[in-house]
C-alpha cells in the first residue's frame, strides 16, 4: 500500500517556502511512489512559479500531487483522514482539528521540516523527537550539507540534465531567447535575485567599470525600484536593455520553477536569496553569492558564516578571505566595488570550485530520499 504524505506550507517568504515544499512534494510522488497532498495558504503566490495552479480552486491535482487550499475551515471536511506522514514545513503549526485526526489515527509520523542551515548544532538536533501536548511525538528534520543531517533537495536526474544543458550552446541560446535575452558571449552573464539591498548601487558601479562586460538579468522582486533609481528612471520596462559603461541590465519575466534551473545554468555568476534558489545555485555548479533572509539581532550572519566556512573549505586562504569579504559586504550593506574587483581575480578558481562543491554534495543522499528512509526506519 502506498504511503500517504501531507505537507503543510504557509507562504511567508514569497517563493521560498512554497518553492521548497512543492519540489519536495513532486519528488516524493514521482521518485518514491508516495501519495502526496500539499496544503498551501496562498495559491496566488504558488501560481507565480507554477502557472498550472488554479487560485480559486480548493482541491486540484497538478503533476500527480493533490493541492489543497489551506484555510481556517478546510481541514476537517478534507475526507476526514490524515496521512501516514505529516510534514509541518518551517514550523507553520498544524491546525488543531488536523492534530485531532492524527491523535485518532495513532500511528502517524509527525515531522517539522526545518530551515536549511550549516550551523553545527543542526546535526546535533537532527531527527530528535519532542513530545507534544496531543500525546504525539514530533521529529525535527534539518536539511543540511553533511551525512549527519537531512540532505538537500535534488531530483534524481537534475545533474544529468544540467550537464547535458551545459554541453549544448544551442540549448542555452534557445532558452535565453525565450526570455528575450540576446547574450554576447564576451560578456559575463549574471542573474540577480535578492532582497532589498543597499549594497546594490556600489556593485552596479563595479560592474559598469569592470574589465569585461556584464549583462545582468534582473528577476522580479524588491530590487526593481533600486535599479530604476540607479538609472534615474521611474520604472523599468520588461526586456529593455539599460546600459552604463560595461554594464547592461535587463528585466526578465517571472521564471517558472521548472525553468529556474536553466536560468542559473545559463549564467556565469548567480545572485540568489532565501533557501530554494540558494540550493539550486549550488546544483548549478556556478559561482554565486547568497543573500540570506535577514533576521533580528543579525542571527542570519551566523548562519551565513557557518555556510561560508564549509563552502570555502577546499579553497586557498587568499580566495577564502576574498569570497567571505564579498559575501559579507553583500549581506551587510558594505561597499561592493573593491570586494567585487578582488573576487573576480579568482574567477576561474571559483568556477572550478563551484563544480567541485556540487560533486561533493552529490555523493550524499538527497532530502526526499532521507525522509522516505526515515519513515521506513520509524515504522
Amino acid at each position: 500500500m502506498r504511503v500517504t504524505w501531507d505537507i503543510f506550507c504557509r507562504v511567508i517568504d514569497n517563493f521560498g517556502d512554497i518553492g521548497v515544499t512543492w519540489r519536495l512534494a513532486r519528488q516524493l510522488q514521482q521518485e518514491h511512489g508516495c501519495v502526496v497532498r500539499l496544503w498551501v495558504d496562498h495559491l496566488a503566490v504558488f501560481q507565480a512559479i507554477c502557472p498550472a495552479v488554479l487560485t480559486e480552486t480548493a482541491r486540484q491535482e497538478v503533476e500527480g500531487v493533490e493541492l489543497c487550499w489551506w484555510t481556517e475551515d478546510s481541514i476537517v471536511p478534507a475526507q476526514g483522514y490524515c496521512a501516514d506522514v505529516v510534514i509541518e514545513a518551517f514550523a507553520c503549526q498544524l491546525p488543531v482539528d488536523y492534530i485531532e485526526l492524527m491523535r485518532a489515527k495513532g500511528t502517524v509520523l509527525w515531522l517539522n521540516l526545518e530551515y536549511l542551515t550549516a550551523e553545527p548544532w543542526a546535526a546535533e538536533c537532527h531527527a530528535l523527537p519532542s513530545m507534544q501536548g496531543a500525546g504525539l511525538q514530533k521529529y525535527f528534520f534539518f536539511p543540511g550539507f553533511t551525512e549527519q543531517t537531512g540532505g538537500l533537495l535534488r531530483e534524481a536526474q537534475l545533474l544529468t540534465q544540467r550537464d547535458a544543458f551545459l554541453a549544448s550552446a544551442l540549448q542555452r541560446s534557445e532558452f535565453l531567447a525565450t526570455l528575450g535575452v540576446e547574450h554576447n558571449t564576451d560578456e559575463r552573464l549574471i542573474s540577480l535575485f535578492a532582497y532589498a539591498n543597499s549594497s546594490l548601487p556600489s556593485w552596479l558601479d563595479a560592474l559598469s567599470e569592470d574589465r569585461c562586460g556584464n549583462h545582468v538579468l534582473l528577476l522580479q522582486g524588491p530590487l526593481l525600484p533600486i535599479v530604476a533609481q540607479y538609472f534615474a528612471l521611474p520604472e523599468l520596462q520588461m526586456g529593455q536593455l539599460y546600459q552604463r559603461g560595461r554594464l547592461k541590465v535587463q528585466l526578465v519575466p517571472y521564471i517558472q520553477q521548472e525553468t529556474f534551473d536553466r536560468l542559473l545554468w545559463s549564467c556565469d555568476f548567480n545572485c540568489v536569496r532565501g533557501e530554494d534558489s540558494f540550493v539550486r545555485a549550488q546544483w548549478a555548479g556556478k559561482p554565486f553569492v547568497w543573500h540570506i533572509y535577514p533576521q533580528q539581532d543579525e542571527a542570519h550572519l551566523d548562519k551565513l558564516a557557518a555556510f561560508i566556512s564549509i563552502y570555502n573549505n577546499d579553497l586557498d586562504d587568499i580566495v577564502k578571505v576574498d569570497y567571505e569579504a564579498y559575501c559579507l559586504a553583500w549581506n551587510t550593506g558594505g561597499e561592493m566595488h573593491s570586494a567585487w574587483s578582488q573576487l573576480m581575480t579568482h574567477e576561474k578558481i571559483l568556477q572550478k570550485h563551484a563544480i567541485h562543491w556540487s560533486e561533493q554534495q552529490r555523493k550524499l543522499p538527497d532530502l526526499a530520499t532521507k525522509l522516505a528512509r526515515f519513515y521506513q526506519d520509524w515504522l
